[in-house]
């Protein structure tokens, strides 16, 4: 006997998928099956399963080796070292829910800390292009529904995002389009010729760095102005094509990923692409829209906007909320040394992060929290396993259209493993004892 979990909510990419279905054992303890899911989603809930998975906390000692602990004691190590601390940086929270994302501010708050998301690493500069000239974006049902113009900009979602092309752009019939790609042009712009590329109608292989270049020759295509032979490697005629077949179409929208927001001019590159889309609204229905990667990172931005106006990198050490990104941000502030204690949740910035910064953690006082085992958590001091949000435990997550979803809970996580919620909740509540605040 089998039972069956229906419209599961997938907490991999910021696509959430919503039709997810997890066959679970009869005793409602092992996941045997997920449907619908991508590979990479898949995995993630098999992984939940692994039996090496920690169920206690590790505390590093002397000799570099791990001793188990119990919660107690890693929330009063971590209640102590945030509420010591004379400037804390609290890094990651991308891949848990809203609710622990508002706990975890409202620690950073009383601790006179910084906190900061791995926007600060991918589209931080999105976010800072918005603040900039604003966005013309829409739902992701909307683009499913409506679009017959697709351009996938310095991204790869045949890798990435690998569900996002069936369910919302190229593949699926909509309300106002056909089925398939019959009804849609799709146009790539990547120095690589990738599986996505490969789907294309029209495909831009771009010199590496100089999408601003080309972005801006667009927007002069538009107006059927002179360009030279060649921009960014691409010849005038093929820009001036690629022009006439997104004013032609009814609704069109702009997906792009790091390889705009972290290749050369960055932010700019997105005002670009921002300012190209208005323009581009005079002929027809054009959006534009970043593909966020971890599932809830759009999530953490809101809540931070919601609180203290700004959607990452926010240093709160004067007891007011500053936002400088480049100066507020995780790596610089971990190279120049600014910070006393790191605490990382939800995410792996032993993994990604410069050698340099992640040298600077090991130094540190540190608590990485984390359902296994990963760099981060073996170069902190203090490893806090909790359970799997969207898989062991509920809560809220924003898709990457800003659209808020309630993921599921399909099954309970290992005896006694707290959830981030439930650990962070305890953390707070200590710190408020250790500074007399009620």
């Amino acid at each position: 006997m089998t039972k069956t979990v229906t419209d599961v909510i997938c907490p991999f990419c910021g696509t959430l998928c919503d039709d997810i279905e997890v066959v679970l054992s009869d005793d409602g303890k092992k996941i045997l099956e997920v449907v619908n899911a991508c590979a990479i989603g898949a995995q993630k809930f098999h992984h939940a399963m692994a039996e090496d998975r920690p169920k206690k906390p590790r505390m590093k000692q002397p000799d570099g080796t791990y001793k188990e602990v119990s919660y107690d004691e890693a929330v009063e190590y971590t209640a102590q070292m945030l509420a010591n601390a004379k400037k804390p940086l609290l890094y990651g929270w991308s891949s848990t829910s809203c609710e622990a994302d508002s706990i975890g501010n409202e620690i950073t708050e009383l601790c006179g800390g910084c906190v900061d998301n791995t926007a600060a690493v991918c589209h931080g500069t999105t976010l800072i292009a918005l603040q900039d000239v604003g966005v013309p974006s829409c739902t992701l049902g909307e683009v499913r529904n409506r679009a017959d113009r697709i351009i996938y900009w310095g991204c790869n979602p045949a890798h990435a995002h690998p569900r996002h092309m069936s369910r919302y752009s190229i593949f699926p019939r909509g309300f106002f389009t056909g089925k398939g790609s019959q009804s849609r042009k799709v146009i790539v712009v990547d120095p690589r010729v990738t599986d996505t590329a490969k789907l294309a109608d029209y495909h831009y292989q771009v010199e590496q760095g100089r999408d601003y270049e080309l972005l801006q020759a667009f927007r002069t295509a538009l107006k059927g102005e002179w360009l030279p032979d060649t921009v960014a490697g691409i010849p005038k005629e093929k820009i001036y094509e690629g022009a006439e077949v997104m004013k032609s179409g009814r609704f069109g929208i702009i997906f792009f990923g790091m390889g705009v927001t972290q290749s050369l001019s960055k932010n700019h590159n997105i005002d670009a692409a921002i300012c190209l889309t208005k323009e581009l609204n005079t002929y027809t229905k054009f959006t534009i829209m970043p593909m966020r990667g971890h599932y809830n990172v759009t999530g953490h931005g809101e809540v931070l906007g919601w609180q203290y106006g700004f959607p990452y990198s926010v240093d709160i050490s004067r007891g007011y909320a500053r936002y400088n990104p480049g100066d507020t941000s995780t790596i610089d502030l971990l190279l120049r040394g600014e910070v006393d204690a790191f605490f990382s949740i939800a995410t792996d910035p032993g993994a990604h992060f410069p050698i340099d910064a992640v040298r600077r953690i090991s130094e540190l006082p540190s608590v990485a929290v984390d359902p296994f085992i990963t760099p981060t958590t073996e170069v902190s001091k203090l490893h806090v396993p909790v359970a799997f949000v969207g898989i062991e435990v509920g809560g809220n997550a924003y898709r990457m259209d800003n659209v808020p979803i309630d993921c599921r809970k399909v099954i309970d996580p290992p005896e006694g493993v707290l959830t981030d919620e439930q650990f962070l909740e305890r953390v707070l509540k200590r710190i408020r004892e250790l500074k007399g605040v009620k």
